[in-house]
């Protein structure tokens, strides 16, 4: 019998898994440390212990197939197959990937990266063994050539893009070019159609594409470049998509701003000027909300006030070109002419690589999904600048409509596997790009194209999305494979050890409050009391507010199958009126979410805007098993600076007696909400006879009421909420009372008084400062919030970035004592230039040489690894005679 050990680092634990030779395989033992010094030790049936979270995996290219030659020596190949092999266990080394839907064995064993595998299987994966493939050609051209090709044949990286890559062989007046389009997938925000939408903290936008024309023959080497990109701003389309597509835009101008600078500000910085194109309707009303999307992102550009370097062309396709006139495009080159003059193509000699011309600018296009629309007008852009340019050199006429043909079935092809990454289907409209026609069997294709997307999108995106997260590691139970770099890890160590060198800390306000609305319309209540009550203390304005509703519209069924949002954004107008109404800095709605009656806003000064980056939001549904949400959580989390906050607003379920059925909730969302940092809980009620709780109340003997409260209680068992606490209680019960007034519910339901409103915070960061009620008279709850100080880290990454250089250097000349070896270079596909004779070369004699060869090597002496020179030859005596002439 052998044992196998293995070993996990995040949480630390050790597994022995014993092998029995022609016997089941026995139980699996795991070591984990537990509290106090203390080990657990779990034994699991084999069937339920997956090792794959211990393991890490090394992806191989099995099989590829080579699409064609981009330029001399330059050779693009799409993969085909991928293995994944363990560098911890031989387990899967022998697993078939194959998958069969009918084998019902529930005893079968499946490869952990057997979704990886067909991910790549898909045939839109490429890599190249010669150049870097991730960049365009006139980026490549800004490189040494002599370093470039050290880089390229060193063997040391290889590139690989997710995208289309087509390559057509013609002949233009008697001379050979290769035509080709290379699309390359931003793996930034990849995923797909309805999981990944619109514009992240960083600049990076969805479904982003760089898709490069080359044509190129022994004599030149044309390029242009062109990007498409989803709508920069914060928009999402949430729950089952059916024929319309309702658009949800997350965040206002003002937090919108600072993302979309980082975007165009890279844009700029990477290919010169920008003119956008949008294809988005522009019909006010449209059901699909495509038209407030499309002023959203008119919004977006006009704050950014640098007009000379981004433009914005607006052309509603769908209008202009109704019932498939597409000829109708010829209007929008007519609008963009000056800019196609003005960006010009890239064009290099390829017999001296000399530059003749440079691409100035860039188009960036974008219709609902980047996909149908933007392939149809990207690919005229694309054919005017190469007739433009095939012009300018002359040539026959029935030459050039040969390349027309073939220039437009290699963009039909890169319209369908763009579309086929993002929808899971091929292009729409990709027939008329194809052939310039559109007719009856084009329209049912499309149509069959539209029906495959909806059951695609809707069914099975989500397992796709988590595959791509899986592969770019984004998943919140993965762990960062580092590969081991002695001097790196001393770097590394020794900026932990320097971090505030580099760092500094400060101290922010943030506030929370929560209110019951019960389903009551705002009123037109002056709110201060509630928002500005805690500024009385002379207290500093927060850098945050958070504040989370329940209750905002009725319950109803009709609510709870379409949730209004309407309601909330009058909330958000009131909230922001009564921010801004004050003297001194201004707030701007960063981010907001609503699931049926829970909503949750966050506010922001202006002036940190910038500072805050990744903000995300999640819902989890609680009512009806899990299905309803009438009864759950909304969720936002954010990085401020290098600290991150989450804030949450919880609905869960009412009633006195519902104890069990309030904690089910709890772990409920515990568990589907991944981030949890601070939170705002609802509907815990005392336990106490009615009468009691009344008299208590009015006498405001807090602490008699707080001895029976249930939320309490429950948090000291452990049942719920473990590691968070509460701030002191010193303000009377919240609920139940009757509306505008202070009196306690006198219906005949006789509600017991109780703190159903409630704020827990988690965080070593973070310090309560304030707790308190306000008098609000909207509803039958009162509102709370609570003050607190956090003091959050940011980085100077500049300062960083030199410290660190100044550790590497000085490592380096204490740690490198000698040049590294020089990399093995790869046998040159590309011809070598050839010699004035063809048949000999200059040749050297090395019988000559006066040098004598060194001694024979041994184990213990390698005559390599001396620090005298390798013999070399005699270059000053060269023999003119072709020794190869004897044996003729």
């Amino acid at each position: 019998m052998q044992t196998h050990l293995l070993l996990r680092e995040h949480p630390r634990a050790l597994a022995l898994r014993p092998t029995v030779l022609g016997e089941a395989p026995p139980a699996v033992l795991v070591l984990q440390e537990h509290e106090n010094n203390k080990a657990t030790a779990k034994l699991y049936n084999p069937t339920e212990f997956e090792d794959s979270e211990w393991q890490c995996f090394m992806a191989i290219v099995t099989d590829c197939v080579s699409v064609g030659r981009i330029r001399a020596g330059e050779e693009v190949h799409k993969i085909q197959s991928v293995s994944f092999y363990s560098l911890s266990s031989a387990r899967y080394d022998e697993m078939d990937y194959a998958y069969d839907s009918d084998d019902i064995d529930t005893n079968r064993v499946e490869h952990p990266c057997i979704q990886l595998q067909k991910l790549f299987s898909t045939g839109n994966f490429y890599f190249t063994l010669d150049f870097d493939l991730t960049k365009t050609v006139q980026a490549r051209s800004k490189l040494d050539r002599k370093k470039q090709m050290d880089l390229d044949r060193g063997g040391f990286l290889v590139f690989a893009i997710r995208g289309y890559v087509g390559v057509e062989t013609i002949k233009l007046d008697h001379e050979k070019y290769e035509l080709s389009v290379i699309s390359k997938l931003s793996c930034q925000r990849a995923g797909t159609r309805f999981n990944s939408r619109g514009i992240d903290d960083n600049g990076h936008v969805a479904n982003f594409v760089e898709t490069e024309t080359i044509l190129y023959s022994d004599r030149i080497c044309y390029s242009y470049t062109q990007i498409r990109g989803s709508v920069p701003v914060f928009w999402e389309q949430q729950g089952m998509q059916l024929v319309q597509h309702k658009i949800q835009i997350s965040r206002g101008p003002g937090a919108t701003l600072p993302a979309v600078k980082r975007h165009f500000d890279d844009l700029t910085h990477r290919y010169g000027g920008v003119c956008n194109v949008n294809l988005l309707s522009q019909k006010e009303g449209t059901v699909s909300g495509e038209s407030m999307l499309s002023n959203a992102f008119n919004t977006a550009v006009n704050q950014l006030n640098c007009a000379e370097k981004v433009r914005m062309v607006n052309f509603d396709l769908h209008a202009e070109c109704r019932g498939g006139n597409y000829d109708n495009v010829a209007y929008l080159m007519s609008d963009i002419k000056d800019n196609l003059e003005d960006y010009g193509y890239f064009l290099m000699d390829t017999d001296d690589n000399q530059i003749i011309c440079e691409q100035r600018g860039v188009f960036r296009t974008n219709c609902m999904d980047c996909l149908d629309r933007t392939n149809l007008v990207q690919n005229e852009i694309s054919k005017r600048l190469l007739l433009d340019y095939l012009n300018s050199c002359s040539g026959s006429r029935h030459a050039m409509d040969s390349l027309v043909a073939r220039h437009s079935h290699l963009w039909a092809e890169n319209g369908d596997g763009l579309s086929r990454i993002y929808a899971g289907t091929g292009a729409l409209k990709s027939s008329f790009t194809r052939t310039g026609k559109v007719t009856f069997m084009n329209v049912l294709s499309d149509a069959t194209r539209s029906v495959n997307r909806f059951y695609i999108n809707n069914f099975q995106d989500k397992a796709r999305q988590e595959v791509i997260d899986l592969l770019l590691g984004k998943l919140a139970n993965q762990m960062v494979i580092a590969i081991h770099d002695p001097l790196s890890d001393s770097v590394t160590r020794q900026l932990t050890k320097r971090v505030k060198e580099y760092s500094k800390s400060r101290k922010i306000s943030i506030f929370c409050g929560s209110y019951n609305l019960n389903g009551k319309a705002f009123k037109g209540e002056s709110l201060d009391p509630w928002l500005l009550q805690h500024l009385e203390g002379n207290t500093n304005e927060p850098d945050i507010y958070a504040i989370g509703f329940q209750e905002i519209v009725e319950l109803s069924p009709q609510q709870v199958m379409a949730t209004d949002a309407e309601t909330r954004k009058v909330w958000e107008e009131q909230i922001e009126h009564t921010l801004n109404s004050k003297n001194g800095e201004k707030y701007t709605l960063l981010r907001s979410n609503q699931l049926v009656g829970a909503a949750l806003v966050i506010f922001a000064k202006s002036s940190i805007v910038d500072e805050i980056r990744n903000v995300e939001s999640a819902i989890k549904k609680t009512g009806i098993m899990g299905i309803a949400g009438n009864k759950g959580a909304v969720a936002i989390r954010m990085d401020y600076g290098d600290t991150s906050f989450c804030f949450l607003a919880a609905h869960f379920a009412s009633g006195q007696s519902n104890v069990d059925d309030r904690n089910n909730d709890f772990r409920t969302i515990n568990e589907g909400l991944r981030f949890l940092r601070g939170k705002t809980i609802d509907s815990h009620e005392v336990s106490m006879t009615n009468l009691e709780a009344r008299e208590y109340a009015y006498q405001g003997n807090i602490e008699a009421l707080l001895n029976h409260d249930q939320l309490i209680r429950e948090m000291k068992r452990g049942n719920v909420f473990k590691g968070y606490k509460e701030g002191l209680i010193s303000f009377l019960p919240t609920y139940k009372y009757d509306v505008g007034t202070d009196i306690y519910d006198t219906s005949e339901k006789q509600r017991i008084p109780g703190w159903t409103d409630r704020i827990l915070f988690k965080g070593e960061q973070l310090k309560q400062i304030q707790y308190n009620r306000a008098e609000l008279y909207t509803s039958d709850h009162r509102p709370v919030f609570a003050i607190f100080d956090a003091d959050i880290i940011t980085l100077d990454n500049e300062a960083k970035s030199k410290l660190q250089k100044e550790i590497y250097q000085s490592l380096s000349s204490i740690e490198v004592k000698t040049s590294p070896p020089e990399l093995p270079k790869r046998k040159m596909t590309a011809p070598l230039p050839a010699s004035k004779d063809p048949l000999v070369d200059i040749l050297i004699d090395v019988s000559l040489d006066s040098i004598t060869p060194p001694p024979p090597s041994s184990d213990t002496k390698k005559w390599w690894e001396d620090s005298e020179g390798l013999p070399k030859a005699d270059k000053t005596r060269v023999s003119t005679r072709n020794p190869f002439d004897d044996l003729l």
